[in-house]
């Protein structure tokens, strides 16, 4: 067994479901610590964080990554148990293994060999792991971002070891990400019997005309980086459970991600004028997840791409798309931030999995990124 199958086989025995870290970041600073890398523990809450550096000064890279997985759902569907790591036909299984065990296992690998052969590195290399990235995300890089902040602490380049590929390992790289807002609205309306809607306010209606024009809005044109923001309802809500009762008050839950076209504010301000030019009684409550970034350039994306062209073979796909990832919290920083990782056509579903040749493969990926960026002393 290679040392980083080994080691991402230990991780996902570690049934870490966020935001519990189960032991897995105690596990990787006892390997780094060995190393000569420094490790910094950041517990916030119930949430566990790691800080771990090599070197001092500037520039200074970060592999980014989180121990925490979703639930495993039902154990019994699972072709063998989620927490006990399965190899078949070619193929690590267990809850983790693509998101995102098998990336830090190999972002662990490449560091201890990295140093181990360039002691005398220029700047500082690290690893910064959370196990609240699959969760709220509120204790995790978020929080870890604001004592950076505190602290001057500098950060130029940051790999994100979020599965990104596709079809075959580095076929695309995330080099942005969306930003994400969610709004939950609650109209009131006055409740009564379905025969007498003379004497009632039935929300449902009065909200009927308002969601019409949300959906079909045109919120902005996107530009080059990103796609045009995207507006969906993900749940709505009325009613008293009687056929014969108009409901008093409606709910309703729905997502706006957005590039650099369009700020949070500005689409705040844009639903919030629809509200109230349809008459609506209405409160709403926002929550911002994140703001889109994206690098357009600079050495960090250019040497992913050298990367992989010599280590894989591939001409990557630059992306902005999916969803959100933790870069979101480090790239306000000032860094240039990159994803980069396995296919991730089995994340979060039943027998999730890794291809061996892909795993075998990340850890002299991410070397020759972090040899290619800090190697030298010069």
């Amino acid at each position: 067994m290679s040392e980083v199958l080994a080691l991402a086989s230990a991780l996902i025995r570690r049934a870490s479901v966020t935001p519990d870290d189960a032991g897995c970041q105690a596990l990787l600073a006892e390997r780094l610590a060995r190393a000569g890398f420094a490790c910094e523990h950041l517990r916030y809450g119930e949430v566990d964080n790691l800080w771990a550096t090599h070197g001092s000064g500037g520039p200074v890279l970060v592999f980014l990554g989180h121990t925490d997985v979703v639930p495993s759902g039902p154990p019994e569907a699972w072709a063998s148990p989620p927490f006990e790591p399965s190899l078949r036909d070619g193929r690590l299984y267990g809850r983790g293994a693509a998101d995102m065990k098998s990336s830090v296992a190999a972002m662990t690998v490449a560091l201890e060999a990295f140093v181990a052969a360039r002691p005398g590195h220029r700047g500082t290399v690290a690893l910064l792991l959370t196990s609240d990235e699959e969760g709220i995300a509120q204790d995790g890089i978020r929080r870890v971002a604001r004592t950076f902040v505190e602290r001057g602490q500098r950060i130029d380049w940051c790999v994100v070891g979020e599965p990104s590929s596709q079809q075959a390992l580095g076929d695309l790289i995330r080099v942005g990400r969306r930003g994400s807002l969610t709004g939950r609205l609650r109209i009131a309306g006055i409740q009564g019997h379905v025969a007498y809607p003379h004497k009632a306010l039935n929300p449902i209606h009065a909200f009927a005309p308002a969601l019409a024009e949300l959906a079909v809005t045109r919120w902005d044109a996107g530009d080059a980086a990103f796609p045009p923001t995207s507006f969906q309802v993900s749940n709505i809500s009325a009613g008293t459970g009687a056929d014969n009762v108009i409901p008093g008050s409606l709910s309703a839950v729905f997502n706006f991600r957005f590039g650099v076209a369009s700020s949070a504010d500005g689409l705040i301000d844009r639903v919030e004028t629809v509200l109230r030019t349809h008459a609506l009684d209405f409160e709403i409550a926002w929550h911002r997840s994140g703001e889109p970034f994206v690098t357009t350039g600079g050495r960090l994306r250019q040497v992913v791409i050298e990367a992989l062209h010599m280590r894989c073979g591939m001409e990557p796909e630059a992306s902005t798309g999916g969803g959100t990832s933790d870069g979101r919290f480090i790239a306000p920083l000032g860094a240039e931030v990159v994803e980069l990782g396995p296919c991730n056509e089995s994340i979060h579903k039943i027998d999730e999995s890794i291809a061996l040749d892909e795993l075998e493969a990340l850890p002299g990926l991410y070397q020759e990124i972090a040899e290619r960026l800090i190697g030298t002393g010069d």
